[in-house]
């Protein structure tokens, strides 16, 4: 039995749901801020040589006594495919304490342990490079309103821009109340997402304008866009299962600095799919219902004779 995909029908159910998703998002945000990683915040370097080879993954174990176990761990000097007896360790600002603290326990675990050098350095990204990255998002944001607008319509335009919105915010709202770390690679899972809800968006609404030219004149636009939808939600669903299986092999399997990457991903990879087949389509459907009316009643009002 085939179920009936009437979701814009459900529209107040959506509309409800993603506000009572989106406005503690927006509160996690300002009440808690962001945790910056090194990349925007500066940090700790520890250069260290050991007297026997050693991988990344027993260094992060060691780290990880220390509640470091996020921090970049780089091979340098001379290595043996994954192991070696110079290491990079780079982390956020440490107190001389605690940076001696880090020596002890690997001089614990590995022996006896020479420190080359343990240093402060300044931020990766700083806060120019950051406002030129929101600015230039802000630009591409515009671009992708001027080039559906003028592909489809400004209702479509804007309709998914409203849902790209949405994912961002439940990114950045997950990332603000759990207080996870933001780094560079952050930025780049931002962006993924963005492309991903898009494309998604995209899809749906291609076959919305397919639909436009051939719907009957007694079909309401919530019929269209419900259409719509059966038409495309099968490949919808099979990119995300695609895709969340990659992401979530990442995230589970993969190391602990990429685990923030991933979980960006998986966040908004779900979000995306429900925002483009709830969220974008409702609100476009409601658009258009809401301009039929108002001109109908322009166009049936009484004119006034002098």
């Amino acid at each position: 039995m085939s179920w009936n995909w009437n979701l814009v029908s459900y529209r107040k159910i959506w509309f409800t749901l993603s506000t009572l998703i989106v406005l503690p998002c927006i509160a996690a945000i300002v009440i808690f801020g962001f945790n910056w990683g090194i990349d925007f915040t500066g940090g700790t370097i520890l250069d260290l040589h050991f007297n026997q080879p050693v991988s990344v993954a027993q260094v992060r174990d060691v780290l990880a006594k220390d509640d470091l176990q996020g921090a970049t761990i780089q091979l340098t000097g001379s290595t043996d495919n994954e192991t070696g007896q110079d290491i990079m360790i780079r982390t956020h600002n440490l107190t001389a304490e605690e940076a001696n603290a880090v020596v002890v326990h690997a001089n614990d675990a590995f022996g006896q342990v020479d420190v080359r050098r343990i240093e402060s350095v300044g931020a990766v990204i700083g806060s120019e490079v950051t406002e030129h990255a929101i600015l230039n998002l802000l630009v591409a944001f515009a671009a992708l309103v001027a080039y559906i607008s003028y592909r489809f319509e400004y209702r479509i335009g804007l309709s998914c821009i409203a849902a790209i919105t949405h994912d961002i915010l439940v990114v950045l709202g997950a990332f603000a109340f759990f207080q996870l770390e933001v780094d560079a690679s952050f930025l780049a899972a931002i962006l993924t997402v963005i492309g991903y809800s898009m494309n998604e968006s995209v899809v749906i609404f291609d076959r919305v304008r397919e639909n436009l030219r051939t719907h009957r004149k007694t079909d309401s636009f919530e019929t269209l866009a419900n259409d719509s939808i059966r038409q495309s939600i099968t490949r919808s669903f099979y990119t995300l299962f695609t895709v969340l299986f990659a992401v979530g092999s990442l995230y589970f399997f993969g190391g602990e600095t990429t685990k923030n990457f991933a979980l960006v991903m998986l966040i908004g990879f779900i979000s995306g799919a429900y925002s483009s087949l709830c969220i974008a389509t409702s609100l476009w459907a409601v658009w258009r219902n809401y301009d039929g009316k108002r001109h109908n009643s322009v166009r049936t009002r009484p004119r006034t004779t002098a």
